[in-house]
């Protein structure tokens, strides 16, 4: 599932659940969507992201390379060594800053069954 909400100067991006192959169907809209907003900051919020494979990381590359375009920058708030790695083996993790100080909500913790395939 993928959320999007605006303020005044930040697009915020919520992802749950798995950012694979199997859901790149709803990516482009996103991107439109959030390009759309003309915000300056898009925050990723990625607490409650199960699994990502490189189709969710190019995902998540075309939401900051839009912005980037368009002058703003892009934070990855929440996310975990395992997307991290993914991001870094793409050779993307200097498209994007990092909230390392963001303490996901503890009442909504990743869950236990989360995928380890590759």
């Amino acid at each position: 599932m993928i959320e999007i909400s605006a303020s005044a100067t930040t697009a915020t991006v919520a992802i749950a659940g798995d950012l694979d192959l199997a859901e790149r169907a709803q990516f482009p809209e996103v991107t439109a969507r959030v390009s759309g907003l003309r915000r300056q900051l898009l925050v990723i919020d990625m607490c409650r992201v199960t699994f990502m494979d490189s189709t969710g990381a190019a995902f998540l590359m075309a939401l900051a390379d839009a912005s980037a375009k368009r002058g703003g920058a892009t934070v990855l708030r929440g996310i975990h060594d395992r997307e991290r790695f993914v991001l870094e083996i793409c050779g993307a993790l200097d498209m994007f800053r990092m909230d390392d100080e963001h303490l996901c909500d503890s009442a909504a913790p990743r869950g236990s069954s989360r995928r380890i395939d590759a």
